[in-house]
């Protein structure tokens, strides 16, 4: 089934993006939510008038996006963590935390957008990936310590 997103799915794609997928996902889930429409040939001549519309928002909005990555580049974290006398936490580090330091150093992201890729429950060194805009993401190296 193909369907034309009306904004980010996860594992699914981008705002504006034609997609197919399994017809009972699109009719019982993202059709009902109001997150897609199906792809016929009025809604695709509508979304390319609307693209052309907001080609230069998007390329400023890029723009942001690359501007803000290059300040994260260099950008190096710690988080701080209760831990057991062997170094392992009580509990887990999350986006939550990272968000968080970000936020302390000035930078407002949305935890939504960072992903950690491993499970962190030891005191170490990890990375975390932002997603600033769809083609545009920055890793983010963070140390992990004991409080």
């Amino acid at each position: 089934m193909e369907i034309i997103l009306k904004e980010d799915v996860a594992n699914v794609g981008y705002k504006d993006d034609i997609v197919n997928v399994k017809s009972g996902y699109g009719r019982n889930f993202l059709i009902p939510q109001g997150k897609a429409v199906i792809a016929s040939e009025s809604a695709k001549k509508v979304l390319a008038e609307n693209k052309k519309q907001r080609a230069h928002k998007l390329a400023k909005i890029k723009q942001d996006a690359v501007d803000l990555a290059a300040k994260l580049e260099g950008l190096t974290l710690t988080v701080g963590a209760k831990t057991s006398s062997t170094g392992t936490i009580f509990g887990s580090v999350t986006n939550i935390q990272i968000a968080e330091e970000l936020a302390k150093k000035g930078f407002d992201i949305d935890r939504k957008t960072i992903v950690i890729k491993d499970s962190v429950k030891e005191v170490g060194n990890y990375n975390a990936t932002v997603r600033l805009h769809k083609e545009v993401s920055v890793v983010i190296p963070f140390e992990v310590i004991s409080d």
